[in-house]
Parts: structure tokens; sequence; C-alpha cells
């Protein structure tokens, strides 16, 4: 079987009313640089949104570029935690919020990614 590296159009988290669920009943942990949003989901699958805060990043470049690193370093990255739930048959939402202050290199944000999507699979898990 041939991972599949992609980020689709059913794998982004777009619903208003998702999204706000997601905050207000979901479950959350920090890994600095990160705020990580999850909750289970009605249907299989896995949704990914990402953000980043407009008081920490003045200009729309800077916080369209982390946008663009996070959403690729969890592309890369989200073949274990989507083989898990593939297995149990469950679905989950899923939003990372950029809270560092600075312009992150990719190389932090890929490995804090991998971090947050362990402690994620291991929260999962229990």
């Amino acid at each position: 079987m041939v991972k599949q590296f992609t980020l689709g159009k059913q794998e982004r988290l777009k619903s208003r009313k998702a999204i706000e669920q997601l905050f207000k009943d979901g479950q959350r942990f920090t890994i600095t640089p990160y705020r990580v949003f999850y909750r289970k989901a009605g249907k299989p699958g896995l949704q990914f949104g990402a953000g980043v805060s407009s008081k920490n990043f003045k200009k729309a470049v800077d916080r369209n570029r982390v946008k663009r690193l996070m959403r690729e370093a969890y592309r890369l990255q989200k073949n274990n935690l989507q083989k898990h739930l593939k297995d149990s048959n469950t679905g989950l939402n899923l939003f990372f919020i950029y809270t560092g202050k600075e312009l992150p290199s990719y190389d932090i944000i890929y490995e804090k990614m991998a971090l947050a999507l362990q402690k994620l699979t291991d929260s999962i898990e229990q």
C-alpha cells in the first residue's frame, strides 16, 4: 500500500459549526509553540485546521507562511494517526493554533508537529 501524502478537501476542517463545537467541547493540550484542540467526530476520518493569531503576527504574509509550514509538516506526518483512527473506525477533528511570537523555521515546526501528533495518538489510545 502506497502512503498518501496529500491534504485534500475532505481532510480540511472548514465548517464553522464544527470548529465552534471543537473549541467549546473539545479537549486541548499545549506543546510549545502549539495549542492543540481535538474532538472525536461523528463520521470516520481525520479533519485538520491551522490558525495563527493576528495579535502575534501583524502581517498577513507572516500568518499565511506559518500556516503553510504547519500544513506541510502535518501533511507529511499524519499517516500514523490516520492509520490508528482507521483501525478503530473513529473520526477526529483537529485544530492547531500557533502561539509563538517569532517567525519559526520549518525544522522547528516539523519537530514540534511530530511531538504533538505523538501525544495526540497516545491520548486517543487511552
